[in-house]
């Protein structure tokens, strides 16, 4: 057994060894843009994959990198999406107050509807349609990797749909704060409108900053209880997807990070994979008060750098030829549910008449 142990940590070594390497460069240049520009305008978590794909492209790396590559692109994010759990606490939503909270999660519901549609009208593929309805109504990146191991999506559709909605979301950080003016938006009312459309926390304080102390504070609670619908959504997608999920494909070198599975029944106990549980006894800790607060910061880092790790590894495993096919769908896919989420969020804000 410890042989085996040692053989198999001896096999992953070369592809982890790499993904770091990859992982490390991308947070440098992360932090170079910071210097130069005042902010990053492209997180780690997408220039690692852009690094990933183009280390690819320039060069195919022998089988014994893959299962290294493999290991990190899945059980590596799995790691990270339970962690995630611990950034949950039920306390917080008791401050948006219940009108607000259900209204939030109906746009989710109603969003995630309406942008699968789209993406399927369009022709996208169901896994990639998933991905895309994901990351747009919930939190960008973060729900599309969290979502991609429940439903079997390989490193081709993660990286597209990731690309995509990075692109978008620099382009609603700026550009959201140009209709206050046409629509006539209160600070409340952006704050809300920001909430709902912006993917991650940090963007949202981009986006609402130059507003108001009032736009920043509703615009991150808000985004918060869009955040924790996630774990409730991966878990419906979970038991949706149970009864068909696929073991993951033979290690190939055309596609080390594939994660698509063989059809097949799984028994009820394998329903819900064991990172959803992590995520929710993570969650069901940290409201409880079990979860010491100063731990609270290390473990996002954690989480932090774990993701990036994964999403080094998933562009090591892109084919950039197949995402470019799918580029022109998946552009009109992800912004045309963007327009679609925005509409319904401004319709929430007038339904609950906010001033």
């Amino acid at each position: 057994m410890t042989r085996s142990f040692a053989l198999l940590l001896r096999s992953l070594v070369p592809g982890l060894l790499l993904c770091v390497g990859v992982t490390a460069a991308a947070v440098a240049l992360e932090h170079v843009e910071a210097r130069l520009f005042g902010r990053a305008w492209l997180e780690a978590l997408v220039l690692a994959i852009l690094l990933g794909a183009a280390i690819r492209t320039a060069w195919t790396p022998h089988m014994r990198w893959f299962p290294g590559i493999q290991f990190s692109a899945k059980t590596v994010l799995e790691v990270a999406v339970m962690l995630l759990g611990a950034s949950v606490s039920v306390q917080a939503l008791a401050e948006v107050g219940p009108a607000l909270l259900a209204g939030v999660v109906g746009v989710v519901a109603a969003a995630i509807g309406a942008s699968y549609g789209i993406g399927r009208l369009l022709g996208l593929p169901r896994r990639m349609a998933v991905l895309v309805a994901c990351g747009n109504s919930i939190c960008g990146n973060s729900a599309i990797a969290a979502v991609a191991p429940v439903i079997g999506a390989d490193s081709d559709d993660i990286v597209s749909a990731i690309a995509f909605t990075a692109v978008l979301g620099v382009v609603v950080v700026v550009g959201l704060p140009l209709l206050i003016l046409p629509l006539g938006l209160s600070g409340s009312q952006y704050g809300v409108l920001a909430g709902l459309t912006v993917y991650a926390v940090p963007q949202v304080l981009a986006a609402t900053m130059p507003v108001g102390a009032l736009a920043v504070q509703l615009g991150t609670l808000v985004k918060l209880v869009r955040v924790l619908t996630l774990g409730p959504v991966v878990l419906a997608l979970s038991l949706a997807a149970g009864g068909r999920r696929e073991a993951p494909d033979a290690l190939a070198p055309h596609r080390p990070a594939g994660d698509r599975p063989a059809p097949g029944r799984l028994p009820l106990h394998k329903l819900v994979p064991w990172f959803i549980l992590g995520f929710l006894g993570l969650a069901a800790l940290r409201s409880l008060g079990l979860v010491p607060h100063a731990s609270l910061a290390p473990i996002a880092s954690l989480t932090n750098g774990l993701t990036i790790l994964s999403m080094a590894a998933l562009g090591l495993g892109v084919d950039v030829r197949m995402v470019a096919r799918a580029g022109a769908r998946v552009t009109l896919a992800v912004t045309g549910s963007l327009a679609v989420l925005g509409a319904i969020a401004l319709g929430l804000i007038r339904v609950l008449g906010m001033a």
